[in-house]
């Protein structure tokens, strides 16, 4: 029996060295393209290209499915063989990533070009990254949320801050060099905590004006200069919603590309049962109240569709699989079944 044990220990052993060996080559290929400019445009000719419009992602509907297209270097070449300087067009791109086997997938924006002759081209359309996020597979949201992402940055950062000159990118997309100045600027993200508070029963959820009817989500907000995660998440919820947080643990964090380019730092966060009463900021939100484990059990069943009633109101529902606060959600009710 010891022996079936160790060859088996042993297989497993060697599966994680294979897997581990796997990740870290990746990796490591990846930086050598974000590094070495001849590489990159090298890899371009053998890389794969996603598809943007003015920021929007390109998708395929097939059936009812939504597919996110990648295009080889030659069919790029082909849509833009029409265009001058059509090799000058695969310099925009970003590089976002690569397969296990090293084929490097790249980002190209399109947006100066006619959106509707492509999409006829290629029998697709360009569609808002929000809606694209909650539509695609799971394994194409994050690369798709990276590739905005980095797109959004150059095209905020032609200039340099510090004497106006233009700024030229590298191949990769990884940096943007002023060669007046000598600045090298890289690409940057805002952290923001994302903030689930329970007096222990009960949840605390809450919706802005802007959002879709009847949607609810966990408190968050971006850090302050020189705070922790702790110190923004008890000022957050002080400030939204008047309670004081006793205690708090991490859970998750999640990149996200609104407003521009955030990485969501997900808690959870305990306050007082006997110091629970909400005083909401008005400004920030339009309604906060408490939840109990049933009603976040049947809202988590609701479709944004099927959340009106008769009367025209809405019924509470919350955020997506593929958002951190459903996740948030979700733990919490599994605390709370436990």
């Amino acid at each position: 029996m010891a022996v079936v044990y160790q060859a088996l220990h042993r297989r497993v052993s060697s599966l994680i060295c294979r897997l581990h060996s796997t990740y870290v080559r990746k990796m490591r290929y990846l930086n050598q393209l974000k590094e070495d400019d001849s590489l990159c445009r090298q890899a371009q000719a053998s890389g794969t290209f996603y598809l943007f419009h003015n920021l929007s992602p390109f998708l395929q509907k097939v059936g009812k499915k939504y597919l996110v297209p990648q295009l080889s270097a030659a069919e790029m070449k082909r849509i833009l063989e029409t265009l001058p300087e059509a090799e000058q067009w695969l310099e925009k791109s970003v590089l976002i990533g690569c397969s296990d086997e090293h084929r490097p997938h790249f980002a190209l924006d399109l947006g100066a070009l006619d959106k509707s002759a492509i999409e006829s081209e290629l029998q697709g359309s360009f569609t808002d990254l929000r809606k694209a996020l909650f539509v695609v597979d799971g394994k194409d949201s994050p690369l798709l949320a990276s590739a905005q992402s980095l797109l959004r940055w150059h095209d905020s950062h032609l200039y340099c801050s510090k004497t106006g000159q233009p700024t030229q990118k590298n191949p990769a997309g990884s940096k943007r060099v002023c060669h007046a100045s000598g600045v090298t600027y890289y690409p940057q993200m805002s952290p923001v905590v994302i903030t689930l508070v329970s007096d222990g029963s009960r949840c605390l959820l809450a919706r802005q004006p802007s959002f879709p009817p009847g949607m609810f989500t966990a408190l968050s907000g971006f850090c302050d200069m020189g705070e922790n995660v702790e110190e923004t998440v008890r000022r957050e919820v002080a400030e939204e919603v008047g309670l004081e947080v006793e205690s708090l643990r991490y859970s998750a964090s999640q990149h996200w590309p609104f407003p521009s380019s955030s990485l969501m730092i997900a808690c959870h966060a305990l306050v007082g049962a006997q110091r629970a009463e909400i005083s909401m900021d008005s400004l920030e939100l339009e309604e906060a109240r408490w939840f109990a484990l049933e009603e976040i059990v049947e809202g988590l069943k609701r479709e944004p569709g099927s959340s009106k009633q008769d009367d025209g109101s809405f019924l509470p529902w919350f955020p997506p699989k593929q958002a951190i606060a459903h996740q948030l959600i979700r733990e919490w009710v599994q605390q709370q079944s436990a």
